[in-house]
């Protein structure tokens, strides 16, 4: 018997979150995010999922990108992080991808490239997030480099938010990139998850929902993903493979972080970060046991963790568990565990069997 881990991946969850998101985006086109191996829920389950319905995808490696052109995908493919070397353009103008230019060396190796087929581009504004793009004291002249191109068919701005999952919102962001942008009559991309759900000014003509997709709120301290209307596509289970009594004083896992103040029964879980779960999950972290909701006890270790089943007398060995997804949400996962869903989709180890369910699977 295989050990009882496994992910099961909801196709017809990525498909309802998107269309979810479509609405949201209203006349704008949606292009579904699937870098990460699609937040960790796999490139090819994204395919099926999205293939028929996405306007468009964004990603970051060309690989990636070739695999669903190979699949039959016609629709736009956004590279967000661009090309990286003259090289890369080849593949650019062979699969019909739409690189974001975001800094000047990306334009000399354009200037310098004989472009034998026709290329669309985004244009990046760094507008407050400091990582990638032009700023207001170069995206002008940027700009007029590009439009002096023959080889570049059509340009779109585009920003990313730093902060359209917290009280600061995208004022001070939108705001720089309307006064580099007004009056240019280009169309414009900006709103990520968050500022989707958040702020409809900043909709555009090109939305890029990412988390969304995956079931799993922006802003969960704001919104829970079952507020919004999300579904989980990503369930992580296991079982209970081994159980314990301890009494009072005694101490649970390595470094013995957790000490019970009375008689307990624990349960062992085939789990542990070599999987995926997150180490620093501390005592308190939720977990279902049976359905039933019960905690993490101590130091997540390798391949095991502990549970509180003091309160469960029915669970024992066998008894089924979820780590996140359906019945328990990934959100309230990743903030007890101080990080983000985003964090526990993608840490999915390969050891990992993954089950995928939905669309007549």
């Amino acid at each position: 018997m295989p050990r009882p881990i496994r992910a099961s991946i909801n196709l017809e969850a990525l498909r309802h979150n998107y269309q979810l998101a479509k609405i949201r985006s209203g006349n704008a086109k949606a292009f579904a995010v699937i870098k990460a191996n699609a937040y960790g829920h796999g490139l090819a389950n994204a395919i099926t999922a999205f293939g028929d319905i996405a306007d468009g995808f964004a990603l970051l490696d060309i690989e990636e990108a070739r695999k669903l052109r190979e699949a039959g995908l016609q629709q736009p493919i956004a590279l967000l992080e661009g090309f990286f070397e003259p090289a890369d353009l080849a593949d650019v103008m062979a699969l019909g991808l739409t690189p974001a230019i975001h800094g000047e060396a990306q334009l000399k190796m354009l200037e310098r490239a004989s472009l034998d087929a026709p290329i669309d581009v985004l244009l990046k504004v760094n507008s407050g997030m400091n990582r990638l793009g032009f700023t207001a004291d170069n995206f002008t002249a940027a700009l007029a480099r590009l439009r002096a191109l023959p080889g570049i068919r059509s340009i779109t701005p585009m920003t990313h938010f730093a902060r359209a999952d917290d009280e600061m919102g995208i004022a001070g962001q939108l705001g720089v990139f309307r006064s580099l942008t007004a009056g240019l009559d280009l169309p414009v991309s900006l709103a990520n998850s968050a500022a989707l759900l958040r702020f409809p000014e900043a909709i555009g003509q090109i939305t890029r929902p990412g988390i969304i997709l995956y079931g799993s709120s922006p802003m969960p301290d704001l919104q829970s993903a079952e507020a919004i209307g999300l579904r989980p596509a990503m369930t992580l289970s296991s079982e209970i493979i081994g159980t314990q009594s301890i009494q009072s004083g005694d101490k649970v896992g390595y470094g013995g972080t957790f000490t019970a103040n009375g008689p307990m029964r624990i349960g062992t879980v085939a789990c542990g970060y070599a999987d995926g779960y997150p180490r620093h999950a501390p005592t308190g972290t939720p977990i279902l046991v049976g359905g039933r909701r019960t905690r993490v006890l101590g130091r997540v270790s390798m391949d095991m963790l502990a549970c509180d089943l003091t309160h469960l007398e029915e669970a024992g060995v066998g008894t089924p568990v979820t780590l996140w997804g359906e019945g328990l949400a990934a959100d309230e996962v990743a903030t007890a565990a101080g990080t983000i869903s985003y964090e526990l989709f993608c840490a999915l180890a390969p050891r990992v069997p993954v089950q995928v369910k939905g669309l007549d699977r």
